[in-house]
């Protein structure tokens, strides 16, 4: 995955320079299309973070725009500049297809992503923030429906659909 990483950095390194970023061959196994995140934090504070969850390009295409996109479009942050570049440090989730459940009790801790949706409310939690937050399952939907713009307990009072997803998640520093 190590590929995955250089291909999300070089994105970003090549929109900063202003020069055009051009993929390298793929190897063997990367040639799939499935959603993904990209996560910049630094100085260990997220600095941007954007994905999809699913993509009409292969992994490696899909990683390099989600790349340059939380580098330079992550609506809550300024754009990285050319001076914070080395400080960044990137971590990139591939998502697996999204699974319809009826209740919180069917996702996993650590397992699990979880997107919710009311109306066009929607919200995204990636697995691994319940697991750095060290939240249960009920803390996770609370905080996946605050982040959609919901009371954190609509879980329980309204109806939502949700989803879980699982992600490989790898980066280039623990953060």
């Amino acid at each position: 995955m190590n590929f995955l990483l250089e291909t999300a950095r070089n994105a970003v390194k090549s929109s900063l320079d202003n020069s055009p970023f051009i993929i390298p061959p793929l190897p063997e196994g990367l040639n799939f299309k499935s959603g993904c995140f990209v996560t910049l934090h630094m100085n260990g504070v997220l600095r941007g973070c954007i994905g999809n969850f699913r993509s009409d390009v292969n992994i490696v295409k899909n990683v390099a725009d989600m790349a340059i996109q939380a580098a330079l479009q992550d609506p809550r942050f300024p754009s990285v500049s050319a001076g914070e570049f080395d400080s960044l440090e990137f971590e990139i989730s591939v998502l697996s297809p999204m699974i319809p459940i009826k209740s919180v009790e069917e996702a996993e801790v650590g397992r699990d992503g979880l997107y919710v949706v009311k109306g066009f409310n929607r919200g995204v939690l990636l697995p691994q923030v319940a697991t750095e937050y060290g939240w249960d399952k009920y803390e996770f939907i609370s905080h996946t429906c605050a982040k959609a713009g919901l009371p954190y307990d609509a879980w329980k009072t309204d109806k939502i659909d949700l989803y879980r997803f699982e992600a490989a998640v790898f980066g280039e520093k623990s953060v």
